[in-house]
């Protein structure tokens, strides 16, 4: 796969997904606004070519192995120590990598996207906030559509916010803290 790789989707809008996918169609539609969103960003930044298809692409791919079962994540990534469900992210960036992927903000956007990473560049951190922001999951509605709407005009402040969101989060449900997210928090502060 190369930067210019456009077939991630169709002019409909339509995710199109490697044949290794494993994703429902409520996962689908997901990747499908995540996608969106990045790609309004793109354009609303005028990014190069080779960044708007990166961000494409990180938004197509991301979840692309949401839905596989604990056995083949385990064995995608030889982890077998880290919570299952956090090892979609490693577990994609490896197949893309096998596949040909030689993008490295491309495959460290989709590797870290669940948890968050202090070495980023714009790609990932844009994932990581269309992850968040896109405007089909049910919390905090008003309060991310207002990110959302202002991630081209204040870019690093609305990362910012969304990184402390989801830290606080995190923290208020008694949920584990990784140290890659807290060292994002650290590089971010």
């Amino acid at each position: 796969m190369s930067a210019g790789d456009s077939s991630r989707s169709t002019p409909a809008g339509d995710v199109v997904l490697p044949p290794w996918a494993r994703v429902s169609d409520k996962r689908r539609a997901h990747i499908a606004r995540v996608t969106a969103l990045l790609d309004q960003w793109a354009r609303a930044l005028a990014l190069t070519p080779d960044e708007r298809q990166a961000w494409h692409d990180v938004g197509v791919l991301h979840d692309a192995l949401r839905d596989a079962d604990e056995e083949q994540l385990r064995r995608l990534t030889g982890d077998a120590q880290r919570p299952w469900h956090i090892l979609h992210g490693p577990a994609v960036a490896g197949k893309l990598a096998d596949d040909g992927e030689t993008r490295a903000d491309v495959l460290e956007a989709i590797r870290w996207h669940t948890l968050g990473s202090a070495h980023w560049d714009r790609t990932g951190k844009a994932l990581y906030m269309a992850d968040f922001l896109e405007p089909g999951r049910p919390f905090l509605q008003a309060d991310r559509a207002f990110l959302a709407a202002h991630a081209t005009t204040d870019f690093d402040g609305v990362f910012r916010q969304v990184v402390r969101t989801r830290i606080e989060w995190t923290v208020r449900e008694g949920k584990m803290l990784f140290p890659e997210t807290a060292d994002l928090w650290n590089s971010i502060r």
